[in-house]
């Protein structure tokens, strides 16, 4: 990430944001269960709002400075882990519920993203539902991610991507330059 995502990412307003505004839409109508592994969970600003969503949180982050300032935060109620979201470091069918905001367009390439998703139904337990968060590609956002990695991914290959990698029940709801994404490891 670049030092403008960082400083937007560490910000008490994105954090108000995102347990104010983004995750209450991204999770509505949605069943974590009770064990929920959240990938790419930067500086924490999803964590405490999931924590009273979940009995149980996981946070995967890539970078080892976000998981040290993140554990500065953290009310010590879940755990963080430094790791790659391409190939995660846990037990397959590990969690109920898996959740990636602003994550995927930070891989560096289509296949690591497929990568993602195919770790992400593994670590899943049957009748786990992983969903993600995304940004559409535009002029806008290809300025922001100046001197960072942006690899959009377009709604419309969602689909066939998450079927690929072994889910089913996928939905994609389109909002203003963003979109969420669900689907569910079958039973």
């Amino acid at each position: 990430m670049n030092a403008a995502e960082n400083w937007i990412c560490a910000s008490s307003l994105w954090r108000y944001f995102t347990t104010h505004r983004l995750l209450p839409w991204v999770l509505s109508g949605t069943s974590l269960g009770d064990h929920l592994l959240e990938i790419g969970a930067g500086y924490g600003a999803a964590t405490a709002y999931l924590n009273t969503q979940v009995p149980r949180v996981t946070s995967l982050e890539y970078n080892h400075n976000s998981v040290r300032k993140w554990k500065s935060l953290s009310s010590g109620t879940a755990a963080a882990v430094c790791g790659d979201a391409s190939n995660l470091p846990f037990a397959g069918q590990t969690f109920t519920s898996a959740l990636a905001i602003l994550v995927l367009h930070h891989l560096k390439s289509t296949e690591l993203q497929d990568q993602m998703f195919a770790e992400a139904f593994r670590v899943l337990r049957p009748g786990g539902i992983f969903v993600a968060f995304e940004i559409m590609e535009s002029w806008f956002h290809r300025i922001g991610h100046i001197r960072s990695t942006f690899t959009p991914v377009a709604p419309h290959s969602v689909s066939p991507r998450l079927t690929a990698a072994g889910f089913s029940g996928i939905s994609v709801d389109a909002r203003r330059g963003t979109f969420r994404l669900a689907g569910i490891r079958p039973a």
